[in-house]
């Protein structure tokens, strides 16, 4: 009876000392287990925190490449513009070495270069005149038309547009062929002698005069100008 009283007394001694122990053990695995995920955290984001890491990452690249762009160089001033070159007047356009004469009449092209015609003085008729051949059709103008045309033009001192028109249209003032119609020059009126083909005097008789030497005139599409030598 005593020896099984003396193992009771030991086990009984040895029974608080388990229980420290073994409450001892839980609060030493509860501190690893609250460290645990403490460490993890720190070698790793969570998903919440990678996001909110790579918007800033995201956010700091674009702020560089706008602060980063390059300069564009200062725009150059416009340059001024330049007054177009004058136009220059082209060649005469006599096409026949002709004399002026009945049988050898000069073969001439109207100002703008594109009908042909031929012309020759009549110093026999009456009034003389300087006689135009446009295929079938005759046209008769005072032969004193060529010196009093230039001695308009040097009065006038400048260019004067032509402003050929028919008999039957109306004439712009200023022209060379409102003069040749016009009651104050020196035959009072017309220089055209055939009825209803009095007109088209600045188309025939400038370029007769060109042919002799006396004139300068233009040979564009339209337009046309001339003026004494």
């Amino acid at each position: 009876m005593k020896k099984a009283s003396k193992k009771t007394v030991k086990a009984k001694a040895k029974a608080p000392a388990a229980k420290k122990a073994a409450a001892k053990r839980p609060a030493a695995s509860a501190k690893k287990s609250k460290n645990a995920p403490a460490k993890k955290l720190v070698g790793k984001k969570s998903p919440a925190a990678q996001t909110v890491a790579k918007t800033k990452s995201a956010t700091k690249k674009v702020v560089q490449k706008k602060t980063t762009r390059p300069t564009m160089p200062p725009a150059k001033p416009a340059a001024l513009p330049t007054a177009p070159a004058p136009a220059v007047k082209p060649a005469p356009v006599l096409t026949s070495s002709g004399q002026g004469t009945w049988d050898k009449p000069w073969i001439l092209k109207t100002p703008a270069g594109f009908s042909e015609f031929q012309a020759y003085r009549d110093e026999s008729g009456d009034p003389p005149a300087v006689v135009i051949r446009v295929g079938s059709t005759e046209l008769r103008y005072h032969l004193r038309s060529l010196n009093d045309l230039v001695a308009m033009l040097k009065a006038h001192g400048d260019w004067m547009p032509l402003g050929s028109a028919d008999e039957q249209q109306a004439v712009i003032e200023g022209t060379v062929e409102s003069w040749a119609r016009s009651p104050h020059n020196p035959v009072g009126g017309w220089y055209g002698l055939r009825p209803g083909l009095r007109g088209r005097f600045a188309t025939y008789i400038p370029q007769v005069l060109e042919v002799l030497g006396l004139v300068e005139v233009e040979h564009f599409p339209n337009n046309n100008r001339m003026r004494a030598k």
